[in-house]
């Protein structure tokens, strides 16, 4: 009789402890899931922030830096997108800030000069560049085949430089003398007399500096 009791004690125990070992484990497969979404969400940021070079840096560094970047084209061809994927004539001529330049380099016959080559740098004067120079003067050198060429091929590093390349260097043109560059970081100037006001834009071909002022090699 007592071996009797004794085992529906046991039983009426157990049934009392089932509904709190089941609110237990429901509360821990709660928890889990609570901690799967966080784990997910704090992995979605981090994708986000490595996409956007915020986490490792290493993205941020490879693209155009400089106050005239923001004149760029958000898209199309003349977008900074859109430009990689043309030779530097052509990605240039989608480019409406570089107008002047493109009509210089059509007017001395380099367009397929400059999109055949392979693993070159462009210093590109911007509208506003070739503006400083006065009118005649401008005029002059755009109807003298010879001069503008030597201007143009001056701009023209027979490499490709990437930012940390251009760390106080001097670099052989095309036009066969030497430009010099003095900077770091994101801030640079060539010949002492041109800045980069937008910097390592790729093209298919060739990267490009944005300059604020003409070049001129000695005559």
């Amino acid at each position: 009789m007592n071996s009797r009791i004794r085992r529906t004690a046991v039983l009426f125990v157990a049934a009392a402890a089932l509904p709190l070992a089941l609110t237990a484990c429901s509360g821990g497969s709660s928890d889990s899931g609570k901690s799967d979404s966080a784990a997910k969400a704090s992995a979605s940021t981090s994708s986000s922030s490595d996409d956007m070079g915020g986490s490792t840096g290493t993205s941020s560094m490879d693209q155009p830096f400089g106050a005239a970047c923001s004149a760029v084209p958000k898209n199309g061809a003349g977008s900074f997108d859109g430009m990689a994927k043309d030779p530097v004539a052509t990605a240039a001529s989608n480019n409406p800030a570089l107008s002047t330049l493109v009509t210089a380099v059509k007017k001395a016959g380099l367009v397929d000069t400059l999109n055949n080559a392979q693993g070159i740098t462009v210093f590109a004067p911007t509208n506003e560049a070739f503006a400083k120079i006065p009118k005649a003067t401008l005029d002059k050198v755009l109807n003298d085949k010879a001069e503008l060429t030597k201007i143009l091929t001056y701009h023209v590093v027979g490499q490709k430089l990437a930012p940390k390349d251009l760390d106080n260097g001097s670099f052989d043109t095309l036009e066969k003398s030497k430009l010099t560059i003095s900077g770091s970081g994101e801030s640079y100037t060539v010949d002492d007399s041109a800045k980069v006001v937008c910097g390592n834009v790729k093209t298919a071909n060739a990267n490009v500096y944005i300059l604020d002022s003409v070049l001129m090699p000695k005559m």
